[in-house]
């Protein structure tokens, strides 16, 4: 009976060492907390809840500690594990351009084609990308992983993830997990900026509508914007090559099916698998630096410097135009990647001062440009960086 006591007793000693609760650190219960706030915001204030429930429910995943000596292979940094496998679609780089591929199935430029001189507000958003670089090499990061941290400015998390792939792998999952965050956080932290920057007369200026746009434009735009784009930056070609090619799925006409599977089933199988992979990236061990918390404060001060770069490049343009041809700065905010959130926050600071104006259209124009300035922003870095 006593053998029999013992040897249970040492069956159930083996047995809690190998359970989380034996196996968990504080590190563990702090990310699983961060998990549970992302679901808590998406399912509550719904902030990106497409994004948010998957990589929040991703941390949980990834945050569930176990002893490495058992050989389970069930985490995601170990080799040939499911999860390890999932995973490889972030750190190869294939699910972003499949994301971008689907955005542009989604996207309508017309209120870019309509109005060119959007695309001006769009580059000038990228203003933060490159604020943030340097920012990052003043703190010690080197030109590579300053570079990634910097892309964070776009609002944009399958580009991010796409460039810190190439150029900071180390710094992957707390630079998608930034990214991401401050996608969500758009209603928050974007209004307080613009309405810092502009004033009550700018509020109200009323833009003329954008023209009609024809479909031969429509077509034609996505192999110009491809030819131009790429040919400027061959590096970004990934991501701009599947936005262009998305676009003309949508705009030809005559492949309505493929289109359609590109903006639903295939965009949302990619988006769980990105997202919940991304989560359980941020393990504890791996995620708790330093660096990770000077990458959260670089993301959004390179976020504000974006948004601040957009409106104010708007006041400045407006000094060369005559009345009635001005744009309203609070469109400036949209020229980051964010689509539409960004744009649709323009229309909301905008109709508090004038319930009449309404300023989406308008506004998409930017937001639009915003998705492929991102993109080429990282051909350019990826080009002197890699």
């Amino acid at each position: 009976m006593g053998e029999f006591i013992s040897f249970l007793g040492s069956n159930l000693q083996t047995f809690w060492e190998y359970t989380g609760y034996a196996n968990a650190t504080l590190g563990n219960w702090i990310m699983i907390l961060v998990g549970l706030v992302f679901i808590y915001l998406a399912v509550t204030k719904e902030f990106e809840p497409m994004l948010l429930v998957p990589i929040g429910f991703g941390i949980l995943v990834g945050n569930v500690p176990f002893n490495l000596d058992a050989g389970l292979k069930v985490g995601v940094y170990e080799s040939n594990s499911v999860f390890n496998i999932l995973y490889g679609g972030v750190t190869n780089g294939w699910y972003p351009p499949l994301i971008f591929l689907g955005i542009g199935a989604m996207t309508d430029f017309s209120a870019l084609i309509s109005q060119p001189r959007l695309v001006l507000i769009g580059a000038a958003a990228q203003f933060g990308i490159f604020g943030a670089y340097m920012l990052a090499l003043l703190l010690g990061f080197d030109p590579q992983q300053a570079g990634a941290i910097g892309i964070i400015g776009g609002a944009d998390g399958p580009t991010a993830i796409f460039l810190s792939s190439k150029l900071a792998p180390n710094l992957m999952g707390a630079i998608a997990v930034a990214a991401y965050s401050y996608m969500a956080l758009v209603p928050v932290i974007q209004p307080p900026i613009m309405r810092l920057l502009t004033t009550k007369k700018e509020r109200v200026i009323r833009m003329k509508p954008p023209r009609a746009v024809s479909k031969n434009e429509k077509v034609i735009f996505p192999i110009v914007g491809l030819l131009l784009t790429a040919f400027l930056v061959p590096s970004g070609l990934p991501l701009l090559g599947m936005l262009f090619f998305g676009n003309l799925l949508k705009e030809s006409g005559v492949t309505r099916r493929l289109a359609e599977t590109a903006r639903n089933q295939l965009i949302d199988v990619v988006t769980i698998l990105l997202g919940f992979t991304v989560g359980c990236s941020t393990q504890a061990s791996e995620f708790i630096t330093v660096n990770s918390l000077l990458i959260f404060g670089l993301g959004a001060l390179s976020f504000v410097i974006a948004t601040a770069s957009g409106v104010l490049f708007v006041k400045f343009f407006n000094l060369f135009l005559k009345e009635g041809n001005k744009i309203n700065p609070l469109i400036g905010n949209a020229g980051v990647s964010a689509v539409p959130d960004a744009a649709r926050i323009s229309q909301n600071v905008g109709l508090e001062y004038d319930p009449s104006n309404y300023l989406l259209m308008q506004a998409m124009g930017p937001n639009v440009a915003g998705v492929i300035g991102s993109a080429v922003a990282a051909g350019v870095l990826l080009g002197f960086l890699i």
